[in-house]
């Protein structure tokens, strides 16, 4: 189901590919790429999605400079590498092909940085969830075992302090261990708690999306939510939130909530009964499963700083469509990993 997913949108990633050298062992060759990935729903005024365009159907730009797409995925099919995008000082063989001098990223590993789908769940275990707490379970484990398309799930709880109940993996019967095992507790931290969920997501490559079930604001982190979003942006992670109508009503979580969900290309539902919360789910379901995946190699960009990316249609048949996803990214350096962190439960402190 989300095989092409995507945070929602991702962002800007420093990559190091580690290919083995060919013959005897040898050493590793680090080949390093700018990449710039984005997840991008388009739908029409009704809010249906709309399938079948092509690379050459969007206009990508990063500060005003025109971009050229290098890897391009739709819905549930794996992304593909276009003809002729190769990152600056390197060169890209064909799939599986190799080259005869210098330092090469293939395809396949090309694929391994914007491809798989990495799903972080993040569930509100405070002393607000004493009365929904086992409707909201059960919305949450309906919505992991849907996942079926997903390469892993992780699944993280929180009151004050962040919970691991179970790390990234693909056995879907330990993520709903971790989420049969939560139970009601502390004050809520939701922005620290979330952004050390997102410092994990960080950790990975592949397409990175965190799902956050909140049943009202947070009263007692020390991260304020726009340090979150910025890092989400930076980082590659698209941020959906399910919520209730108590943080609805209460300005702050309100405007906050829409303001960090859509700087990241995902969506907010505020669910009034656990059935509008199961029907959140899988409206997010539905929309990881919708994206369309675009990656380029930056252009030549003195700016340091915060970068603005537009993404439009190039027909004007297609302007009356809506376009979803991250605004920009800020430079920063990201460490990766292929592989999860070793299962168990963890707890953290927040910040």
């Amino acid at each position: 189901m989300l095989k092409s997913l995507v945070a929602t949108l991702a962002l800007l990633t420093f990559v190091s590919i580690l290919a083995l050298a060919q013959e005897g062992g040898g050493p590793h060759i680090r080949v390093a790429i700018d990449l710039v990935q984005l997840n991008v729903a388009v739908t029409d005024n009704q809010g249906h999605y709309i399938t079948g365009l092509r690379p050459e159907d969007f206009v990508v730009t990063e500060d005003g400079i025109p971009e050229h797409i290098a890897v391009f995925g739709e819905g549930n099919e794996s992304v593909r590498m276009l003809p002729n995008v190769a990152p600056p000082g390197s060169t890209l063989p064909s799939a599986g092909g190799e080259g005869d001098t210098g330092e090469h990223v293939t395809a396949r590993e090309l694929s391994s940085l914007v491809g798989g789908a990495n799903v972080f769940v993040l569930f509100d275990t405070s002393n607000y969830m004493y009365r929904g707490f086992v409707f909201a379970q059960d919305a949450i484990a309906d919505f992991v075992r849907s996942l079926e398309g997903a390469d892993r799930v992780a699944f993280y709880s929180y009151s004050r302090d962040l919970s691991r109940g179970s790390l990234l993996s693909a056995d879907r019967s330990q993520v709903l261990r971790g989420v049969r095992s939560t139970v009601a507790g502390d004050d809520a931290a939701l922005y620290n708690c979330l952004l050390l969920t997102v410092e994990d997501a960080a950790r990975f490559t592949g397409r990175k999306v965190v799902v956050v079930f909140s049943n009202g604001p947070d009263n007692a982190s020390v991260v304020p939510p726009e340090e979150v979003a910025e890092l989400a942006q930076s980082t590659g992670t698209t941020i959906y939130m399910v919520s209730t109508e108590q943080a609805h009503l209460e300005p702050i979580s309100n405007a906050v909530f829409q303001r960090m969900t859509a700087a990241t290309g995902g969506k907010v539902y505020f669910a009034r009964t656990w059935e509008q919360e199961q029907n959140a789910f899988a409206s997010i379901r539905d929309d990881l499963a919708h994206l369309y995946s675009l990656s380029y190699y930056p252009q030549p960009n003195p700016n340091r700083g915060w970068r603005t990316i537009k993404v439009t249609l190039a027909s004007a048949q297609h302007k009356k469509y809506h376009i979803r996803t991250r605004d920009g990214y800020r430079l920063r350096n990201s460490q990766f990993s292929s592989e999860p962190a070793p299962s168990g439960p963890e707890k953290s402190s927040s910040r």
